[in-house]
């Protein structure tokens, strides 16, 4: 069947031309009257074929691109502080960034009809970062840049999966290969086929290991980049994302499916992972064209929408409660068939950022659940009190003279460690210290503050009121290596700073100047991968070998060490995961555990098994599972 034929003969001549974004259809009419009175007609199509439909004005008829703007700014009240106005002529899409967006809705999104009615344009709001960021401009901008590409593209996506699924086909079979990830943290990538669909759940880097131990497996038979169909990412950490600039690179140009933040955050880690390979005297992996090209080839899509990513898997995200717009990827294969969930990395408890994850779901056979702290051993303390040792340890060592640092993953765990700090030192639990932030976490911040929706209920109220914590003049950026001199002179602080396993980036900068004073701090609040220079220290690695200047040189390790305090991680602890199993829902028949060390995946492997009496699996690295 062709769909956009079967559509556009629906509408006689109303309709000039048809085309797909994605799963997603867009008509374009040179009728002004159809276009602002034909949405009723429009709606009773989307009930009766169950896809969205986009009505946009040809190009033909819309109001100059000036005359357009100066519409819009008459239109849209002052206090709605309009930042930028995109014009994407191709898609005839007008983007609004503001840093009120909700004013430029308006009630029951009035503003937005009344811009279309006046304009013709098709008019969509972003919100402007609360911190200003290079990085969030220029992804943006490659985004409008390429738009005439990416119109072409995203109806190429779209031809392919309405052109290809034939529901006639009975040899449907669903299978899943570890080309990474399995009984290990680090490299998260999996190979899920069907007959018609190839698709890699997340593609990353294990960042503590060496040589091609780093990077997923993809010298098999069953993988070819020019047959992969799409990419679906969970978040944007580098062991789960930093691979996939490299797919670009070595040619693969289909889609890869995430949310906003993460295309915003995984770019931006792809950018640091680079300069932290120079800093080292290494060539990169890949360049910052080959980021451009996975953002140009993004397709976002919220919590819970539903879109086909191929012709016979349809995905819908969920919250998944660790950093910003993380995802459990919902997978609804062959028409129903067979119903999986990818959980990527989560956390089933509540924290300063983000609300818990879903345990929801509409259908659900297997689940691929990661086991990072899944031991019998990794019951997590409540977290009021994780919190209150860490403000008390940070206590002790500023009352003695001390600096302290905390290396940090630049995604989530900077995020709550700010916002505990933030709230220690308002409430005075902490005295007012200087709080320096090193590395990408300021840019990440940022990102922060442009998709509060993603954020927390709490957090979210405090940033639409105005009160956004990540903007307090508490904390204090440090972006170039006078500054950081400063702090190295200065008397008593908290350092936050990149890299959170000491693999790399400003961290190592900041013990190779605090490691010889027993009077200074050194305190773990994330999992630190074997192999890593933090997880040598946690074992009590007293000395080691550092470049300074080009010159090797040997650093004792002086400082005081506190091992992780692990109630403030952003994984799921062992109860949590227990918990999320005894409420899930539907109940699924197969438990599949990945992204932990061997011993902890096969004890809570046991565990679930014996309590809910459904099949667990712990594979191997290339080892390939059939689910159905």
């Amino acid at each position: 069947m062709d769909i956009l034929k079967t559509i556009t003969e629906r509408f006689e001549k109303k309709i000039k031309e048809a085309s797909f974004e994605g799963a997603n259809i867009v008509l374009y009419t040179d009728n002004e009257r159809f276009f602002i009175e034909g949405e009723p007609e429009i709606k009773k199509i989307v009930n009766e074929i169950k896809k969205r439909i986009e009505l946009r004005a040809d190009e033909s008829i819309l109001h100059s691109q000036d005359a357009a703007e100066k519409e819009i700014r008459k239109i849209v009240p002052d206090e709605a502080e309009i930042t930028n106005i995109i014009f994407e002529s191709q898609r005839s899409i007008v983007i609004i960034e503001a840093k009120k967006p909700g004013l430029v809705i308006g009630k029951q999104g009035s503003i937005l009809d009344e811009i279309k009615k006046t304009t013709l344009w098709n008019p969509q709001v972003q919100r402007s970062p609360g911190i200003k960021s290079k990085i969030v401009e220029n992804i943006r901008e490659v985004l409008y840049a390429n738009n005439n590409y990416r119109r072409k593209f995203l109806n190429s996506i779209g031809k392919k999966i309405y052109n290809e699924w034939n529901p006639e086909k009975t040899d449907e079979w669903v299978r899943l290969t570890f080309l990474g990830s399995a009984r290990q943290v680090g490299r998260s990538c999996l190979l899920l086929q069907t007959p018609n669909s190839k698709i890699l759940l997340d593609c990353g880097i294990d960042v503590s290991a060496q040589g091609e131990d780093k990077f997923p497996y993809f010298n098999i038979p069953e993988f070819d980049l020019n047959q992969l169909d799409a990419i679906i990412l969970s978040h944007a950490h580098i062991d789960h994302s930093g691979f996939v600039p490299y797919l670009y690179k070595m040619g693969y140009k289909g889609p890869i499916y995430m949310t906003a933040p993460t295309r915003d955050i995984s770019a931006l880690l792809a950018l640091d992972f680079i300069g932290v390979a120079y800093k080292q005297a290494e060539k990169p992996l890949f360049s910052s064209s080959d980021i451009s090209e996975m953002v140009k080839h993004s397709i976002c899509i919220n919590y819970n929408e539903v879109t086909d990513v191929t012709p016979d898997i349809r995905l819908t995200f969920y919250n998944a409660g660790h950093v910003l717009g993380s995802a459990m990827a919902h997978l609804n294969i062959g028409n129903g068939s067979h119903n999986l969930l990818y959980t990527g990395d989560y956390k089933y408890g509540r924290t300063r950022l983000l609300d818990p994850a879903i345990t929801n779901f509409p259908r659900l056979e297997s689940v691929i659940t990661e086991s990072t702290y899944g031991a019998k051993t990794d019951v997590l303390p409540p977290r009021i009190e994780a919190e209150e040792k860490l403000i008390e340890l940070i206590n002790k060592t500023i009352e003695r003279g001390g600096k302290v640092l905390i290396p940090e993953l630049g995604l989530g765990r900077a995020q709550e460690t700010m916002m505990i700090v933030e709230d220690a030192i308002k409430t005075g639990k902490m005295k007012k210290i200087p709080v320096y932030i090193d590395g990408m976490i300021w840019d990440i911040n940022a990102i922060h503050t442009a998709y509060p929706d993603f954020l927390s209920n709490s957090l979210k109220s405090l940033t639409f009121a105005d009160k956004n914590p990540f903007v307090s003049e508490i904390f204090s950026r440090v972006g170039s290596v006078l500054e950081r001199k400063k702090v190295y002179e200065g008397g008593p602080c908290l350092v936050l700073a990149t890299s959170g396993m000491l693999t790399g980036g400003a961290s190592v900068e900041y013990l190779r100047e605090f490691a010889s004073s027993p009077k200074n701090s050194l305190i773990f609040v994330c999992y630190q991968g074997h192999g890593s220079l933090g997880r040598q220290i946690q074992d009590g690695l007293k000395e080691t070998k550092m470049i300074v200047e080009g010159k090797e040189e040997f650093v004792k390790i002086n400082l005081e060490v506190h091992n992780t305090v692990y109630g403030l991680t952003a994984h799921a602890g062992r109860n949590e995961i227990m918990s999320f199993f005894s409420r899930i829902s539907p109940k699924p028949k197969r438990i599949i555990i990945n992204h932990g060390e061997v011993s902890k995946s096969l004890d809570l492997a046991s565990s679930l098994y014996k309590l809910h009496r459904i099949e667990t699996n712990v594979p191997r690295i290339l080892e390939t599972l059939k689910l159905r």
